[in-house]
C-alpha cells in the first residue's frame, strides 16, 4: 500500500500512475481483507452490531481526515500521497504488536495451495448453507440498486438542476459532506440498535426502506433541497445495511475455522455489482429518453426496487438470524 502511494507520488506519466494505483488499491484490499476475517473470528454475538457500527464509522471519518492531511501538505505532489501511506503502513504494523496472535507453526494446514484449489475454494454448497447463500444474493440484489443510483450522480445533478457539469462540483462536494454524517450515524444508530435489540434482519429490511425513500426522492426532484433529502436518505440507508448485514455475515460463517474464504466470497456480493451495475445502468438511462435528456427517473425507481428486492431476500431467507 505505501509503496503503491509513493509510486503514485512520483509517477512521471498516467501508465506508471495506473500500476501504483493498482499496487496501492491491492495492498488496502489485502489489509481491509485480513481485518474482516480478524473480526469474523474473535467476535462474540453480542459485539457484532458494535464493531461493525465503529468500523463503518471509520470508513466515513478517515477520509475526510485524509483530505486535510492532502490539504496540509498540498505544496508536494509526493507528500500528498506519501504521508497518508506512511500513516497506514504504520498502523497496520503496529496492530499485530497491540494484537498479537501467538505461532501459527502448529496449526493444521490443508493442503498444497494451487491455482485451481484457490479458485475453486470460492465455491461453497448453497443448499448445505442456505442463510449464507441467501444473505449473498441479497447482498448482492441491494448493491446492484446501490450502483443504480449512485453512478451517475454528477450528471444527473447538472441535468436536474440545468447547470453545465464543471459547475455541480461544488454541489457534489456538498451533498457527500452532508451524508457522510448521515452515513456516520446511521452506522452507529444501526449497529449499536441491532445489538441491543439482536434484531438484524429487520434493520436490513429498514435500509431497503429508506433506501427507496431516498431514490424515489431523487427520481422526482428538480430542485436541489429535494435531492439532497434523497441524498441523504439514500446514504444512511447504505450505512445502516452495510453495518447491521456485515454482523449477519459474522453470524452465519458455514465454516468459522475458514473465516477468511467465506469473507471473501461476501465480497464479491460487492465487488460484481461496482463493475457490472454501471454499465446495464448507461443502458437504462436510454429507455424513453428524449434528445439529450437522460430517463434518470426510471433509472433510480429500478435501483430502488433492486435494493427493496435484496431487504426482502434477506428479511424472509435468511432464517437463523432474527
Amino acid at each position: 500500500m505505501w509503496v503503491g502511494a509513493v509510486v503514485i507520488g512520483l509517477a512521471p506519466n498516467l501508465l506508471i500512475v495506473g500500476a501504483g494505483w493498482v499496487l496501492g488499491m491491492s495492498g488496502w484490499s489485502i489489509a481491509g481483507a485480513a481485518l474482516q476475517t480478524l473480526q469474523a473470528d474473535k467476535l462474540p454475538e453480542k459485539q457484532r452490531g458494535k464493531v461493525a457500527a465503529l468500523t463503518g464509522l471509520m470508513t466515513q471519518v478517515a477520509p475526510v481526515i485524509g483530505i486535510g492531511i492532502a490539504y496540509a501538505v498540498s505544496s508536494s505532489t509526493l507528500l500528498i500521497f506519501l504521508v497518508p501511506g506512511v500513516i497506514g503502513a504504520v498502523l497496520l504494523a503496529l496492530f499485530p504488536l497491540i494484537k498479537p496472535e501467538g505461532s501459527s507453526v502448529s496449526l493444521a494446514r490443508s493442503g498444497e495451495m494451487t491455482l485451481k484449489s484457490v479458485v475453486s475454494s470460492y465455491g461453497f454448497n448453497a443448499r448445505k448453507y442456505p442463510d449464507f447463500g441467501w444473505n449473498w444474493v441479497g447482498r448482492f440484489v441491494f448493491f446492484v440498486g446501490l450502483y443504480f443510483n449512485t453512478t451517475f450522480g454528477t450528471f444527473f445533478y447538472s441535468q436536474r438542476l440545468d447547470l453545465p457539469v464543471r459547475e455541480v462540483a461544488g454541489i457534489v462536494a456538498t451533498v457527500g459532506m452532508i451524508g457522510v454524517v448521515a452515513a456516520a450515524a446511521g452506522a452507529i444508530v444501526g449497529g449499536f440498535l441491532s445489538d441491543k435489540l439482536q434484531r438484524r434482519r429487520l434493520f436490513v429490511m429498514l435500509a431497503a426502506l429508506l433506501f427507496v425513500g431516498g431514490a424515489v426522492a431523487e427520481a422526482t426532484a428538480w430542485s436541489l433541497p429535494q435531492i439532497i433529502v434523497g441524498a441523504v436518505l439514500m446514504q444512511l440507508a447504505i450505512a445502516v445495511f452495510a453495518t447491521v448485514d456485515q454482523a449477519i455475515i459474522y453470524a452465519i460463517l458455514p465454516d468459522r475455522d475458514q473465516a477468511g474464504r467465506y469473507m471473501a466470497v461476501t465480497q464479491f456480493a460487492q465487488k460484481i455489482p461496482s463493475a457490472v451495475a454501471p454499465l446495464i445502468a448507461g443502458v437504462v438511462i436510454t429507455i424513453g429518453a428524449v434528445g439529450a435528456e437522460k430517463n434518470y427517473t426510471l433509472l433510480y425507481l429500478v435501483g430502488a426496487a433492486f435494493a427493496l428486492i435484496g431487504g426482502l431476500i434477506i428479511l424472509l431467507k435468511v432464517k437463523s438470524v432474527r
